[in-house]
């Protein structure tokens, strides 16, 4: 895949957890849930004003300079990448990565927060109460894939 293949899977990323923020936040009310997929995972509306698990909700615009430090030093990181032969997981996991960090930066600075909208009906009352959206599954999938890339 060329440098093109890799920014579009990034944008498409990007674009396709947009549409669904959008969507949600159009149609959903916050503090809201419902069922979804048979069941397998519970759509809600959130405004997470911090990051993972609202960490720093309290200190927003450090939350917000961080994201954009962190998306624009891995922007570099990816673009040096492709000097490298091969390197496809990792490049394929900086493209995930990076979608996922473009859509939720831009959420912290047009919203001034992240729309989050699944999680999953477990037993695990903790672990049910966190709600995601697809960038963060990007990004968690992404930092695997960069680091299985790192190794081969």
């Amino acid at each position: 895949m060329t440098i093109i293949g890799y920014a579009l899977l990034a944008v498409t990323v990007f674009t396709l957890d947009l549409l669904i923020k959008n969507y949600i936040e159009k149609h959903k009310e916050e503090g809201t849930s419902a069922p979804a997929c048979g069941g397998l995972i519970v759509v809600h509306k959130y405004h997470n004003k911090g990051a993972f698990l609202n960490l720093g909700e309290k200190r927003q615009k450090l939350m917000t300079f961080v994201s954009l430090l962190l998306t624009l030093f891995m922007t570099v990181v990816f673009l040096t990448t492709f000097s490298f032969r091969g390197r496809k997981l990792l490049k394929t996991g900086l493209a995930l990565l990076l979608g996922g960090a473009y859509s939720n930066t831009y959420d912290r600075l047009a919203r001034r927060y992240v729309v989050d909208y699944v999680s999953f009906p477990v037993k695990n009352k903790k672990i049910s109460n966190i709600v995601f959206n697809i960038s963060d599954f990007c990004i968690i999938i992404g930092a695997l894939l960069m680091t299985l890339g790192q190794t081969t």
